[in-house]
C-alpha cells in the first residue's frame, strides 16, 4: 500500500474517532484514535520492515526474505529514509546464500543513506569481509578502518578485531606461501 494512501486512512481514522468524542461515544473513540496512531505509525515505519527484521533476529532468513518480497516498489512503498535499510535486510539475506552477490546491496545502502551509525558500521563490516574474500586486501583495511570510526557505540568492536586478526593471518599465508 503507497504511503499517502496510509496517511489518508490515518486521518480518516483520526476524524472519525473525534467525531466520536464529540458525540459522547468515548468506548468507540479510544480504540479508533489508537488506530489511527498505529496506522500513522507505519507510514513512518513499514510493517513489512518491522517483521522481516524480527525474523532477521531469530535467523529465520526464508521468513525473513517473504515478509521482505511483499514490498513490491520500495521506492513507492517506503519513505526515502528507509530506502537504505531495505537494502541493508536484503543485503543480509543475500550475503548468507552468495556473499558476492550481497556487495551490490550493501553499496547501495552505503550511497542511499542510513540515520544509525551501527548499521553504516555493519555494511562496511559486511563489504570489509567481502574484500577479504577477494583477496583485496587494501579495499578490506579501508573498509575495516571505516567501520571502526562509524562504531561509537562499540557494538560491533569484536567482529572488527576477529576480521582485523583474519587480514593478519591472511597476510601469513601469503608470506609463507611465497606468494611476496
Amino acid at each position: 500500500m503507497p504511503n499517502f494512501v496510509r496517511l489518508i486512512i490515518s486521518f480518516a481514522l483520526l476524524g472519525a474517532s473525534v467525531a466520536l468524542f464529540i458525540f459522547g461515544h468515548w468506548g468507540w473513540g479510544i480504540p479508533a484514535f489508537l488506530l489511527a496512531i498505529i496506522v500513522f505509525v507505519t507510514f513512518f515505519f513499514n510493517e513489512n520492515m518491522l517483521i522481516a527484521q524480527y525474523f532477521l533476529r531469530k535467523e529465520n532468513m526464508e521468513k525473513a526474505q517473504q515478509w521482505l518480497d511483499n514490498i513490491k516498489n520500495y521506492e513507492k512503498q517506503l519513505i526515502r529514509a528507509q530506502h537504505g535499510y531495505y537494502n541493508l535486510l536484503i543485503g543480509l539475506i543475500e550475503s548468507r546464500k552468495a556473499p558476492m552477490q550481497s556487495e551490490k546491496y550493501f553499496k547501495r545502502a552505503l550511497s542511499l543513506g542510513m540515520t544509525m551509525d551501527h548499521n553504516v558500521a555493519l555494511a562496511k563490516l559486511s563489504l570489509a569481509g567481502i574484500a577479504m574474500a577477494k583477496r583485496n586486501k587494501r579495499e578490506a583495511t579501508m573498509y575495516l578502518q571505516e567501520a571502526k570510526k562509524a562504531d561509537k557505540n562499540k557494538l560491533l568492536a569484536d567482529q572488527i578485531k576477529m576480521m582485523q586478526g583474519q587480514m593478519t593471518q591472511m597476510d601469513r599465508t601469503i608470506i609463507k606461501g611465497g606468494y611476496r
